[in-house]
């Protein structure tokens, strides 16, 4: 799969692009506003792991962002199971090199629809650190919105972090598309 969202495209992971994501990703800035299974450092091996991971899974659910040919972050979605199987969390990473250029902005646009419209999800959130000012104004710039703090919720480097919850729903996206019946698959979940 491949979206383009203009600075970037969103695609399937391949063979190959383990040769240069650690250097894209082996950064303690990009680590500090991850969940602890992301290693600091990244390393060579760490990159190759992930593509052996991502590449044709059964259902694809993380997806390179590519700049130029060449992978450079993650966006991903963990769907939930059981009486949240259509909703997903949305995460993502992107090296710094790449920062302030509204690659994930764009990159997180397209997952959501991707996500809504594809997956017939009807619920997407977001749990940043509430120190990580950058990504809380990208949940916002693409029309997630704050639901809640969890206090404490977190140890990150021995510091003890709230989170925010920041969710987008299938509603808000009808709202923003306006999509016409006839273009409706039968299974779409709406709700």
């Amino acid at each position: 799969m491949t979206i383009d969202c203009g600075p970037c495209c969103i695609r399937s992971w391949r063979f190959g692009d383990e040769k240069n994501l650690h250097l894209h990703a082996n950064n303690k800035a990009i680590w500090a506003n991850l969940r602890d299974r992301f290693p600091h450092p990244y390393t060579a091996d760490d990159a190759e792991r992930w593509v052996q991971f991502v590449v044709d899974p059964a259902i694809e659910t993380n997806f390179a962002i590519d700049v130029a040919g060449e992978a450079v972050g993650n966006i991903g979605l963990r769907i939930g199971s059981d009486i949240e199987r259509h909703t997903a969390e949305v995460w993502y990473w992107l090296g710094e090199t790449y920062w302030g250029r509204g690659i994930i902005t764009a990159a997180l646009q397209a997952i959501t629809n991707y996500a809504i419209r594809e997956l017939n999800l009807i619920r997407l959130y977001a749990m940043p650190f509430a120190r990580n000012k950058a990504s809380i104004k990208v949940l916002e710039k693409v029309g997630y919105q704050k639901e809640g703090v969890l206090r404490w919720s977190a140890v990150k480097d021995g510091i003890v972090l709230d989170k925010l919850v920041y969710a987008y729903l299938s509603s808000d996206w009808l709202k923003e598309k306006v999509v016409p019946y006839h273009e409706l698959a039968c299974n779409d979940v709406w709700f």
